[in-house]
Order: structure tokens, then sequence, then C-alpha cells
């Protein structure tokens, strides 16, 4: 049984954003100010911090808005991307908006959108991105919240949310992704991202190579910025019990609470327990399931995969692993499997709704490349998902992974059940 209907409202709502371009004719950040000057500047109306980088921005970004939350500010928070509805996006308080607002929300950017189409050369337009992010903005502004905790999209410097002005910026990770717009080599990547930062802001970082560590170094330096690196300036917080699994999310609890320091000051060790045991991260080693243990997770690429990984023997405890897995195609689905097949048992490999999605028999084919064990085809999703769960058996485990998307068609279709957080 999948989840309930869309109310009418929210229905709407996504099919104008789903009819809207992806890209735009142009890169840059002209269409989406002229969309918030439509919209009256909303974005002025709150503080925000900032959040880049190639992994862990989600979970970072509800950290950091728990943590302000738990401080005593009016939060919000503008997240991607989504498990289920478009509405997921924008928070308040820590909640999803309600349909209805988010509906108000886009309709009033879907108007202001086409006042601006109106302005713009001859097939150009405003963007899917470029509209949520304005609706996202307008409903932060009339829900009246005093910090929003900005996730980038692609990059930074071109970025639709950096219309906005922040003096906290976080730089999460670093590494190869969506170089065809970023650049080929971590060090490019990482002078997209840090291009927003402004003089005498705070850049908190986690983990950096050394490319990317170069570059925030410089970037700072020259903008007479403060750089907290994770590890130099601050540490893993094991003081407290942090209800997100797996390490990596211990990695980015740090980063969160240096950056709400560096936005709002010290914060008390009550604040920061609070915190720690109030967010979710939805699709980030959440447990759906005991018998077999049931895991999906969002990682949906190489860096993203070692670092579930480094927390997944101790959430599966020894237990023989069943994989499903879909990949899209702009992904380097040779690593993802690479570093997956010595860990997995069997591999079921799957194609999810969206269709950049591979096709399962080009990733069954790396597998055997990579020396992958048993793999097999399904090609529905849930139902792939639930032959895993066949073949782990009660005592097995069974991880869903390699997408977001992969994880959006299971819980829409209500094949994860009651979800364990």
């Amino acid at each position: 049984m999948g989840l309930p209907e869309a109310s009418p409202a929210l229905r709407e709502a996504e099919h104008y954003l789903d009819s809207l371009e992806v890209f735009g004719m142009r890169f840059g950040l002209e269409r989406m100010r002229r969309l918030m000057t439509a919209l009256g500047s909303p974005q002025e109306r709150f503080g925000t911090i900032h959040v880049l980088g190639s992994n862990g921005k989600s979970s970072t970004a509800r950290m950091i808005a728990a943590l302000l939350e738990q401080a005593g500010a009016r939060t919000g928070a503008y997240l991607s991307p989504h498990l289920v509805s478009w509405a997921e996006r924008i928070e308040v308080g820590g909640s999803p908006v309600p349909d209805e607002r988010f509906a108000e929300a886009i309709a009033r950017a879907a108007e202001a959108a086409a006042k601006v189409d109106r302005t713009l050369e001859a097939g150009d337009c405003v963007t899917q991105f470029e509209a949520l992010t304005a609706a996202a903005y307008w409903e932060l502004a009339s829900a009246g919240v005093t910090v929003a905790v900005i996730e980038a999209g692609l990059g930074g410097r071109y970025d639709a949310t950096s219309v906005i002005r922040s003096d906290v910026h976080v730089l999460t990770n670093v590494s190869l992704e969506h170089t065809r717009w970023l650049g080929p080599t971590e060090r490019h990547i990482a002078e997209e991202k840090l291009a927003v930062v402004p003089a005498g802001g705070t850049v908190v970082t986690g983990p950096l190579g050394p490319e990317a560590r170069d570059v925030a170094e410089r970037v700072t330096g020259e903008r007479s910025a403060r750089l907290l690196i994770l590890g130099r300036d601050f540490e893993l917080r094991e003081d407290v019990r942090l209800r997100p699994r797996g390490a990596f999310q211990r990695e980015n609890f740090a980063v969160a609470v240096a950056a709400a320091e560096a936005y709002t000051g010290t914060l008390d060790s009550a604040t920061v327990r609070a915190a720690a045991q109030s967010v979710t991260t939805p699709g980030r080693m959440e447990v759906v399931g005991s018998s077999p243990l049931t895991i999906i997770d969002g990682a949906h690429n190489t860096a993203g995969i070692h670092a579930m990984l480094r927390g997944l023997p101790a959430l599966a405890g020894g237990r023989p692993l069943v994989a499903v897995l879909s990949v899209l195609d702009d992904k380097d689905a040779a690593g993802m499997l690479d570093a997956l097949a010595p860990h997995v048992g069997r591999a079921i490999f799957t194609r999810s709704t969206n269709r950049s999605a591979l096709p399962p028999a080009v990733l069954e084919s790396l597998w055997r490349q990579v020396g992958g064990r048993e793999a097999e085809i399904v090609a529905d999703p849930v139902a792939a998902f639930e032959r895993a769960r066949e073949a782990a058996g009660a005592g097995g485990a069974v991880l869903a992974t390699g997408s977001i998307y992969l994880l959006s068609d299971l819980v829409r279709a209500g094949a994860t059940g009651e979800r364990v957080r």
C-alpha cells in the first residue's frame, strides 16, 4: 500500500514544478535576482547559514537548524532533494511546512516567474530550482523565521541559493561530482563552492583533501575570513549521544555545532545534547525494518558510499548483506560498486523511475568487472526490494542505496513500511 494521496493544492504545485526546465539557457544568477525583486526580496528578512559541499549537506543543515532551534531561535531550513513530496524541502521549526503553505509559496513564485520570463530573451525562462528556491525564501520570510539554514543545490558561485548573503558558510567536504558544471578536479570544485564567501565571514569545514583545503585557506586568507577546520580548530563531539546513525554523522554534527556557534555564540551542553537527540536524517542510514535488518541510505557517489560503509559494520552486526542498487548515469557507478563489492554477498540491480538511472544490466556488468559476488536483475524497484528481503532471510541484512530516487520510489510505494528512525 502506498502513501496517502497528495492534496489537490500540493498536486498543482508539484505539477508546476515538474513542468519547468531543470537548467536555464544561461548559467548565472540574473534570473534569480529578478525573481527575488519581483517577490519583494524576502531573502533579506532573515539571517542565514549557507551549507555547501558534495555529501552530507542535508544532514548537516538539519543539525544546524536543530541546534539553533534548541538555542531559542525561530529556525527554518531549505533542503534537497526530497524523498516523497516537494514540500519536504522547506522546514520551519524542524518540520516540513504544511501542504497548503507550500502550495501558496509555489503559487507566489509562479506569479513572479511569469513576470520575470517576460523580461528574458526568447527561449530563456525561470528554472525549476530557481522557482523552488524563490518559494522557499518567500515562505521562510512569511513564517517569520529569524535564521534559516540554506542547503546549496549545485556548486555555489551560480547556485540559485546564492542570492542570500551569509556570514557563516559550511563546506562539508569536496569530491568529484557534477564535473561538467563545476570543473574536473577537487580544486576547481572547491573554487566554485567557496566563491560565495564574503569578506570577513566564517567558513566551517569537515574533512577536506589537500586540494580543497588549499583553496579554503587561500580564499579565506584573501577575504580576511575565519576558517574553522574539523580536526584542527574543533573536534568530534564524543560527549553526546547522536540520534542519526553512522560515523560520518558524527563528523557532520561536529561541523554543525561549530557553524551554529559561529553564528550565535557558544552553545551550552544541554542545548547540544537536546539537538543531538531531536534531529532526524530521513534516508541516511535509516533503519526501516528488523527481520531482516533493513537499511536505506541515499549515498549517491563514491565518497558517499565510502562514508556510509564506515558506519555499516556496527549497524549490520556481521549479518550477511544483500544490496538493492540503482545509480544515475552521471555518477561513477564503477567506483561505487567497487567500494561496495567486498561488503555485499548478493547484489540486486534495479532501475529507479528517474529517467537518468542506468540500466540494471550495465550495473550488473560493472559489478562482475569489479569482482562482485552473486547478482541478479529485478527491473521494478519495489519488486527488487522485496526480493532482497526474501534473499536475506530473517537473520540477514538488506541495504537499499546508490540513489535518493531509488529510496523515493520505495517510500512512495510504501515498501519500507513503518520506518524505524
